[in-house]
């Protein structure tokens, strides 16, 4: 059964893609990770154009995102000192974002931009996920203790000036790495169309020392926020979010989610890390090969406004 995306511009298997929001839903919710890393490349290689998947996939990462803040919130598993300081720079990362994706798009080099993001960003994260979980997997088998790094331990970046103490979180830490970290997600989300929790929890964990206890829910209220930001900007600057598609994604998506997170409790936390990713290292490779195969046509043809 077809349905015809107006912005997209194309006529899609409604099933098609029905079944990709479940699959990504699904597998969102068994790893307990936004899908937009998985969803966007998804869309790009049925043939929708990358500036429309990015722009679509925003707010269907934000719909996502808004249920499970909602639930965080009410187990008060959210740090709001920590989620504000964030959210001022991921706003901000989130307008240049859009504001550099306008401009690559005008100059006809956005596809390209797309596609090395997620080559470099899938294989990199990838590779560094498989090699983490081979390393727990192995020192299981071996009976030596997992090395965990503890949550109030310091790094360097806790010297760096104009310090603030966040109760909720339990951490003292300066304000420059916390700007820093939500810029860069923000403007990673509104390129690429991630909603970033995959990244941004790690860093939350590993480099501010954020307990496990709060940063999912603090994660998710930044997703919602800029990626519900994203979805307004490339709306209001581009116009290229398809709502049909969004819908039918979403659908998908919540459907999925709960089949995901049953099957997620089941499974070990090692091998839920090593299928993950090798998962978004098969992505990273694919859209790699995507880059250097001959396209089937040289040319393409886009509609510029007459003056």
């Amino acid at each position: 059964m077809q349905i015809y995306l107006p912005i997209a511009d194309l006529p899609v298997n409604i099933f098609l893609v029905l079944g990709m929001g479940l699959a990504v839903g699904f597998i969102s919710g068994m790893f307990g990770i936004g899908g937009g890393f998985l969803m966007t490349p998804l869309l790009i290689f049925i043939g929708i154009s990358p500036a429309v998947a990015v722009a679509s996939v925003a707010s269907h990462i934000a719909a996502s995102s808004f249920t499970g803040a909602i639930n965080y919130w009410r187990k008060r598993a959210i740090d709001l000192a920590l989620g504000m300081m964030l959210l001022s720079a991921g706003i901000l990362g989130t307008a240049v974002g859009v504001w550099l994706f306008t401009k690559l798009r005008e100059m006809d080099q956005l596809d390209l931009m797309i596609g090395l993001s997620y080559v470099t960003l899938l294989t990199a994260v990838g590779g560094m996920m498989i090699y983490e979980a081979v390393k727990s997997e192995l020192r299981a088998r071996r009976g030596m203790p997992a090395t965990l790094r503890r949550p109030g331990s310091h790094t360097w970046l806790h010297g760096l000036p104009l310090k603030m103490r966040f109760k909720r979180s339990k951490i003292y830490v300066s304000a420059i790495p916390v700007w820093a970290i939500g810029f860069t997600i923000g403007f990673v989300g509104a390129i690429m169309g991630i909603g970033g929790g995959f990244l941004l929890v790690p860093m939350l964990i590993y480099f501010l020392r954020v307990p496990t206890a709060t940063v999912i829910g603090t994660s998710m209220v930044l997703t919602l926020i800029t990626m519900a930001s994203a979805t307004v900007m490339h709306a209001a600057t581009n116009h290229l979010v398809d709502a049909v598609l969004a819908l039918i994604l979403m659908v998908g998506g919540v459907i999925g989610a709960q089949f995901g997170v049953r099957t997620g409790q089941k499974m070990r936390g090692e091998r839920l890390r090593l299928l993950l990713g090798l998962l978004v290292f098969a992505v990273g490779l694919r859209f790699a090969y995507q880059l250097v195969v001959v396209p089937d046509d040289f040319y393409s043809l886009r509609l510029v406004g007459m003056e």
